[in-house]
């Protein structure tokens, strides 16, 4: 009897419609999984054509070009003597389904469709794609031709079923199964299976790796079996940063773990482990067994083939391990700079600028490029071809080798302090100084030249000339001059980004950064079009709190002293006149609030579902050493109004890192209005008469 089998899982950067990279990395990770025994191959969600394909899946060509890729699979010597489940779209009857295409030597043994499709927070997948309903039923799926002519197959099984080899028992779920109350993996244990796989399109977000590890782990913990997971990795053209955590459980707990941030296009995971563990496992738990003993059986897929070898009582298997979770400091230095390179590797560009003020937010931002350069530095310094390659590229030299970040960051980042009359020198040594110590191509200028002659073209045509509050204008006209401002720095911001590297004699262009973090961007505290407006915003996702520990996080790591009096200043934005000399404008007196409140507002009305009077009664409890019942719903009215007159500013969002589970991005995660009746009469009415009643 074979005890030891040895599986291989992955973490790919695939990248959607890439057909011709996306198999170059498939049959890699195949070659990779072989080449170290494995018998077994699990590959990520939908890896075939990438996970975000989005409404290309409605399109014939996405079918038609994936299984092209199929064929080329079957035929390719990498992918025989091994069984491999690679992830696809299928046609099955006009219905298209999200399936598992699992095959050996040739010969497709099943099409799995998915049973559970995400369709929450950033997943749309019963937009394209519908839930296979019929459990435990297998159907006949008739192969294309193409297919038909590799395989000599007219028809192969397609629904619900598992795998039965000559030494164990196999059964797929597909990423959200996992998260479902009532998994397969369940009932396929109870039914005998032993080894459960998981293909995934998970995203990151801050403080969540630990839940997928513990529902791995879990899933086998009371049932018994090996579960294996392979996910995407990596920026696959959207907002979404993929971030692997390739694992491999046993009866509870990991026994291999892949990396959650790297710069490897292909990482394989592979283990060997005892069957007789599983068996033993579940024969002390006799409640488990009771409940196999009524089971409704699945049908089973009879392969000739083993995932073990005659003799191998010798084979040494593995153990388990404790997993290494990253701190959220670390989350932010590693995921958005990786999500960073594979957009400016993707995008065919020569770097990035960033309209960079001295500030907490733009400060944070030239960090997070800085740890993408120590990133690519370290992946060439361990023999990673693939950035070697992409790095040279980008810096149009093709005997350069990236060895010294600051040096990296000198070619491909260039930031640019804006100053104005109403700048402070204290901003302006800030960015200066952090921008020798990161190493990026900084540059100075003033935008008051510019300002003035906007603002005097209205003069012109209206005979007023508007003023500052300070110099006795009124509000609107205040703010009319604080956002020319503003909006004068986006343009040039762009401008510098086509034509700054030409005015160097250097080829391409630059990707615009921006920096506004999550708060403000809920809060509604931007102009619109200005530098929050950019190509890109890796720390569009993450709170103002997490932003200063990330600084505090680089000081201690990259020796970044700069950040010092960064860290120490109040958030300003600094476009309102100066008073003796000094920054008189705060970010927290202009919005009214605390970013640590605005934190709990917006986690309480995304996360919690709470609108105006539920967020009230929340607030009254978790405040009520600190605030009085009719200060609360001040508060609270207060966020709602902001946040509704604001709210059009979503429709307009740079497109950012998704990082946080309250982020207001109106792209898809978070639907909304953007008209809103800004009174909230009834809903305000409803707080003020529990406030008269407290």
């Amino acid at each position: 009897m074979g005890r030891a089998v040895t599986v291989a899982t992955c973490a790919l950067n695939q990248w959607a419609l890439d057909f011709e990279g996306n198999l170059e990395r498939i049959v890699r990770s195949i070659g990779i999984a072989r080449s170290r025994g494995a018998r077994y191959r699990l590959g990520p969600e939908l890896e075939v054509c990438g996970y975000g394909c989005s409404d290309h899946y409605y399109e014939s060509d996405t079918l038609l070009h994936s299984f092209q890729v199929l064929g080329k699979l079957l035929e390719s010597p990498a992918t025989q003597d091994i069984i491999c489940d690679v992830g696809m779209p299928v046609l099955h009857r006009n219905v298209r389904y999200n399936c598992r295409v699992i095959f050996l030597n040739k010969k497709i043994l099943l099409i799995r469709p998915k049973i559970a499709l995400a369709n929450a927070g950033n997943y749309r997948e019963l937009r394209w794609f519908t839930p296979w309903s019929k459990a435990r039923h297998v159907e006949e799926y008739f192969l294309p031709r193409i297919i038909q002519e590799v395989t000599g197959q007219e028809t192969v099984p397609f629904g619900d079923a598992v795998l039965a080899t000559k030494d164990t028992c196999l059964g797929a779920e597909m990423c959200e199964e996992l998260w479902t109350p009532n998994s397969p993996h369940i009932e396929m244990g109870l039914d005998g299976v032993e080894i459960f796989t998981n293909s995934s399109g998970s995203h990151h977000v801050l403080r969540k790796a630990h839940t997928r590890v513990d529902l791995v782990n879990s899933a086998t913990a009371k049932n018994g079996g090996i579960y294996i997971l392979a996910n995407q990795k990596g920026c696959d053209g959207d907002r979404l940063y993929y971030d692997g955590c390739a694992m491999i459980s046993m009866n509870g707990e990991t026994v291999a773990q892949g990396s959650q941030f790297s710069l490897d296009d292909v990482e394989v995971l592979v283990a060997t482990l005892d069957l007789e563990d599983v068996r033993s496992y579940r024969a002390e738990i006799s409640s488990r067994n009771l409940a196999a003993s009524k089971v409704n059986p699945y049908p089973r897929v009879k392969v000739n083939f083993t995932l073990s070898c005659p003799d191998d009582v010798a084979v040494p298997t593995c153990v388990p391990i404790q997993w290494r979770y990253h701190s959220p400091e670390e989350e932010i230095s590693l995921g958005p700079a990786c999500w960073l390179w594979d957009y400016l590797r993707r995008s065919k560009q020569a770097g990035f600028l960033l309209p960079l003020s001295g500030g907490i937010d733009s400060s944070a931002t030239a960090c997070i490029v800085y740890s993408m350069c120590h990133q690519v530095c370290l992946a060439v310094k361990n023999g990673n071809a693939d950035v070697l390659a992409d790095a040279r590229r980008i810096v149009h030299e093709e005997t350069y080798i990236p060895e010294d970040p600051r040096e990296f960051c000198k070619r491909v980042f260039t930031t640019c302090y804006m100053a104005s009359e109403n700048s402070s020198q204290d901003t302006c040594n800030r960015a200066k100084l952090l921008a020798e110590q990161i190493g990026s191509y900084h540059i100075n200028l003033n935008i008051d030249v510019a300002v003035k002659a906007v603002v005097g073209i209205f003069s012109v045509v209206t005979g007023r000339t508007p003023r500052f509050s300070v110099h006795g204008g009124s509000s609107r006209e205040s703010l009319a001059l604080q956002n020319v401002q503003a909006r004068i720095r986006m343009v040039l911001a762009y401008l510098f980004a086509q034509l700054s590297l030409w005015a160097r004699g250097l080829p391409g262009g630059l990707l615009v950064l921006g920096s506004a973090n999550v708060d403000e961007s809920l809060r509604g505290y931007l102009t619109k079009y200005d530098c929050s407006s950019a190509d890109i915003n890796p720390i569009g996702g993450i709170s103002k709190t997490d932003l200063k520990n990330f600084i505090q996080y680089c000081i201690e790591n990259f020796q970044l002293t700069a950040l010092r009096s960064i860290m120490s200043a109040p958030p300003t934005a600094e476009l309102e006149p100066l008073v003796d000399g000094q920054v008189a404008q705060t970010d927290e007196a202009d919005m009214g609030m605390t970013y640590a409140e605005l934190s709990i507002y917006g986690k309480l009305r995304k996360i919690g579902k709470a609108g105006p009077y539920s967020m009230f009664c929340k607030l009254i409890n978790m405040w009520k050493e600190i605030c009085t019942p009719r200060e609360v719903a001040s508060k609270v009215k207060h966020f709602f109004r902001m946040y509704s007159v604001n709210r059009h500013k979503m429709t307009t969002l740079t497109p950012s890192y998704h990082a946080e589970n309250y982020s207001p991005d109106d792209n898809r995660f978070d639907l909304r209005p953007f008209l809103y009746n800004t009174t909230w009469s009834w809903q305000f009415r409803c707080i003020d008469k529990q406030v008269n009643a407290l």
